[in-house]
């Protein structure tokens, strides 16, 4: 499965891994990162639609990814939800199946153990970095790059977007945000050219990022008291 036809939440999720302490960063708000890129992708595809701020389902059709095809049929059988309501509903339910799909690929390996000896677990280590680096390099073009936005894909256009709004370092650092806040914003309009409804997705992956980063600040607080 070459970069190329990688899902936008999938492409997140291994833009997210540093591949040189080999650690997934911002693990905090990775969760709501992939289920905002696969809502981007889903309204991109045209299956879904904003109906007043409520992702609302397009047809029938599926999109082959199950991922994708996973979080459709929850919204489909859950109440209407806000757009905002869907990026932190279950979030886990997109990393699993985006894990899964990136393990079976072989862009991860599975370590199984068992916590407290009883509790079957799995863990995920990144098996091609080198493919992660090919990948971060061309997110990084994008944003740095001299290729003007309106002629970025809209799919590429999403996910530095995206990835920026979650302050990840593997991408960009802070220092890098600033400076490219314009070209930021400008990558953000594209994407949405034909979703309007990005922005909104964005917004709530910049407030969860907030929420995470306030509470892992109040735990490492609680547990130096």
């Amino acid at each position: 499965m070459p970069n190329g036809s990688l899902s936008l939440p999938a492409r997140l999720y291994l833009l997210a891994w540093d591949t040189e302490r080999m650690t997934l960063t911002g693990a905090w708000q990775v969760a709501h990162l992939l289920r905002a890129g696969a809502l981007a992708e889903l309204a991109q595809r045209g299956l879904l639609a904003d109906d007043d701020g409520v992702a609302v389902p397009v047809g029938d059709s599926r999109t082959g990814d199950p991922a994708l095809d996973g979080l459709l049929e929850l919204i489909e059988e859950s109440r209407p939800r806000k757009w905002k309501s869907w990026v932190t509903f279950h979030p886990t339910y997109t990393l699993e199946a985006v894990r899964t799909q990136l393990a079976v690929a072989g862009y991860l390996r599975t370590r199984r153990r068992r916590v407290l000896g009883v509790f079957p677990s799995a863990e995920y280590e990144l098996d091609r970095p080198d493919l992660v680096k090919s990948l971060r390099d061309e997110a990084r073009s994008v944003l740095l790059g001299p290729q003007p936005a309106a002629e970025v894909s809209d799919q590429d256009a999403a996910l530095v977007a995206l990835a920026a709004a979650a302050e990840l370092r593997t991408l960009a650092t802070g220092k890098e945000r600033g400076l490219y806040r314009n070209r930021i914003e400008a990558l953000t309009d594209r994407g949405g050219a034909s979703v309007p409804v990005l922005r909104k997705v964005i917004e709530e992956v910049r407030t969860a990022v907030i929420v995470a980063a306030t509470s892992e600040s109040a735990a490492r607080t609680t547990g130096e008291n």
